[in-house]
């Protein structure tokens, strides 16, 4: 398996576009250790030629722009994106699938409820239905990604609901204080392939690690990990924002309630943070809290990471 890191940011990238944030300036002045990102997605692949986005951020142009294996090579009219995989309604994860509205054939997998969510907001209906299959997946049943002509990729994705919340413009707060949240809402990814005993997960958002999930990710192989906050309280102590991690829906890096005391002891060969928030001291190479994850057996995704797997 092939796997190329398009987008490592949280929602609003880094630097955010109103953030002044110290960290954001360090990016914006082209500080070299503070090295921007896009909105997180990751692409997958088992023969390094046709791919498979898991999530369609608002950067999805830039980021195809910027990967080569995404660019068309045949004709006048084509893509190597064979599918996108959804693992929530969130802004930062579909509105780039607007990006991808030219008549261009590929497959759409997300839960019913995701699918309900699209579809009752009609301007994804310029993802024409003639090119565009629109697949519903089920909590716990594996399937094969496959292309829009039948293209079999040979990578097994199950889906399992990990703790979250409803995407922040979809919130209800008359339906109580999880605003109507829904299992399927915030959805993670395992991912393994044909002849190989292998699994990776994709989990970019994560609320809290429950004995349930860490059975489950432990030995795992790889693992991107939900990263966008270093306290749950950061964005409030910083004067940026309003919301606690918690309150959004995330965990925290640090802690003992934090991610990386949740997996220490769990065996897994290779742990990277993925949507990482602007604010987030892990995003610059010379902070202390950068030298902690790397120090705990952590790597900090970056736009353009490549990874391959046997």
């Amino acid at each position: 398996m092939k796997i190329r890191v398009l987008g490592a940011a949280a929602g609003g990238g880094f630097p955010q576009w109103n953030c002044n944030h110290p960290n954001s300036r360090r990016a914006r002045s082209r500080d070299p250790r503070a090295v921007p990102r896009t909105q997180s997605s990751i692409s997958v692949s088992s023969d390094g030629v046709r791919w498979f986005l898991f999530n369609a951020s608002p950067d999805l142009r830039q980021q195809i722009n910027d990967s080569e294996v995404l660019h068309p090579t045949q004709g006048l009219r084509h893509s190597p994106i064979q599918g996108v995989v959804l693992t929530n309604a969130d802004v930062d994860h579909v509105t780039g699938l607007l990006t991808l509205r030219e008549s261009q054939a590929f497959n759409l997998y997300a839960t019913t409820r995701v699918l309900a969510v699209l579809g009752a907001n009609s301007i994804f209906n310029v993802l024409n239905p003639d090119f565009v299959q629109r697949l519903p997946i089920k909590l716990e049943e594996s399937f094969e990604l496959l292309g829009p002509e039948g293209y079999a990729s040979g990578l097994m994705v199950k889906p399992f609901s990990v703790p979250g919340k409803v995407a922040l413009w979809l919130e209800d707060a008359t339906k109580g204080p999880n605003f109507g949240s829904v299992e399927e809402d915030t959805i993670a990814l395992e991912v393994s392939w044909r002849n190989s005993r292998q699994r990776i997960f994709y989990i970019p958002g994560c609320a809290e690690m429950t004995a349930t999930l860490a059975a489950r990710i432990r030995g795992a192989d790889l693992v991107f990990f939900d990263g966008t906050l270093w306290v749950d309280d950061e964005m409030i102590r910083d004067g940026v924002g309003v919301k606690t991690g918690k309150r959004m829906g995330h965990m925290s890096v640090s802690g003992p309630d934090g991610t990386m005391a949740a997996l220490g002891s769990l065996g897994i060969r290779r742990k990277i943070f993925i949507h990482i928030n602007t604010t987030n001291p892990i995003l610059l190479d010379d902070s202390a809290e950068r030298k902690s994850v790397n120090d705990a057996g952590w790597e900090v995704a970056f736009d353009g990471m490549q990874i391959a797997l046997p």
